[in-house]
């Protein structure tokens, strides 16, 4: 009787299509790697397509700390209508003539959107309002606010400006814009925030993420080419990759991996999550400093 292959541990950086939520990617991605032990970091709307970390069985261990790391998106913002979900997904709501913004307020716009800024998210989102998702309460018609929160943008760049004309005839204009900003941070609702700040409304019609943290589209696959051949950084050297890297010798990893609480080198203090590797370069665990000592968030040795 042979024995069912044991799926890889490590991270799959996925190119999502568009159309694709991101549960649909998890859930192609357990067929392919033949797991259910199989989950994602950070949510990517299904009009969106680019950069979505998926980890498999150990590696689904560090998402939830890379999840927090800073994204980049490359997207395109409509000045002249406002949609039900801030995104090209939703009904028009309204239409104003946006020929009139000059560059000059585009800018003055998008430097009040950078920063430390306070966002509301859209409403038309997976954030829990009383344990209820945003959404739900959306499609089920309520009334309702959801309280916003700080979030960094820490570059917002406009590359292009377009002349256009929407299907309704309403002269707009499309911005072809990049963003680089801090998890949370909803891309649709500064879309819709800098139309608002213009008096013409706003709403994006494109997006595509190009890095979350450091993982890029240049190490990113698509479905198809992951169908082909299953391409899995190593658990090793995705940690190895994100987070500061504390080499220990065979002693302390062996009080590591027994619960002792290491002391830690000032060099990590205030850190965040640290990857503490053995002398074989092993991933033995994710740490965070806590008065002094090395407090295990996530075990792998």
């Amino acid at each position: 009787m042979t024995s069912k292959p044991t799926p890889p541990d490590g991270l799959v950086i996925v190119d999502k299509p568009s159309g694709f939520t991101s549960h649909d990617v998890v859930a192609k991605m357990r067929g392919i790697a033949r797991t259910r032990r199989v989950g994602h970091a950070g949510t990517l709307d299904p009009m969106a397509t680019g950069v979505l970390v998926l980890g498999i069985e150990r590696a689904t261990k560090l998402l939830g700390h890379l999840a927090l790391t800073e994204k980049e998106y490359l997207g395109t913002v409509r000045l002249g209508q406002n949609t039900l979900t801030d995104d090209a997904e939703g009904e028009i709501t309204s239409s104003t003539d946006a020929s009139r913004v000059t560059r000059d307020a585009v800018d003055a716009g998008i430097a009040k959107l950078t920063g430390d800024i306070m966002q509301v998210p859209s409403k038309v989102s997976a954030i829990k309002i009383d344990g209820v998702r945003s959404y739900k309460r959306a499609r089920d018609g309520e009334d309702f606010e959801i309280p916003a929160r700080p979030v960094t943008v820490s570059s917002f760049t406009v590359h292009d400006i377009r002349d256009a004309v929407a299907q309704d005839g309403t002269p707009v204009l499309d911005l072809v814009v990049s963003v680089v900003c801090s998890s949370g941070t909803y891309i649709r609702a500064l879309a819709r925030d800098l139309g608002a700040g213009l008096g013409v409304g706003g709403h994006l019609t494109a997006l595509r993420r190009t890095r979350v943290g450091p993982y890029g589209l240049d190490a990113a696959k698509t479905l198809e080419q992951l169908q082909q051949e299953l391409s899995v950084m190593p658990l090793s050297d995705a940690a190895g990759a994100a987070f500061p890297r504390w080499n220990v010798d065979t002693r302390r990893a062996r009080l590591l991996t027994n619960g002792v609480r290491l002391e830690m080198p000032d060099e990590y203090a205030g850190a965040g999550p640290v990857a503490v590797f053995d002398p074989e370069g092993r991933l033995l665990a994710l740490v965070e400093e806590q008065r002094g000592k090395a407090k295990s968030v996530a075990v792998f040795g």
